[in-house]
């Protein structure tokens, strides 16, 4: 990441909000990896596509509380709300490392 973490992080989840998930991918490289911490770790820009095609039944809404910029790192923190295959939101706490 350069110059501008913070913006680039906030352009990378508003494609998300928007349901746009391909502008997201844009932001990916084709070796990311994306860790759910005791959940799963997805491979490459591929899984990513996959997952969020199953997972994304609906655009989340982001709510960021922090971005802390040092270096070439990101970190967010906040809240997502996801709706599952019933229609029902789940609300989860969030701490991604870009």
């Amino acid at each position: 990441m350069g110059v501008n973490n913070k913006q680039i992080l906030e352009e990378a989840n508003a494609a998300i909000t928007k349901g746009d998930y391909e502008r997201f991918l844009l932001f990916c490289t084709d070796d990311t990896v994306w860790t759910f911490v005791g959940e799963q770790t997805l491979h490459g820009k591929e899984a990513v596509r996959q997952y969020m095609a199953a997972t994304y039944l609906e655009p989340p809404k982001f709510m960021v509380e922090k971005l802390i910029a040092e270096g070439d790192f990101v970190i967010a923190l906040g809240k997502i709300d996801m709706k599952d295959v019933d229609g029902k939101v789940a609300s989860y706490t969030y701490c991604d490392v870009w």
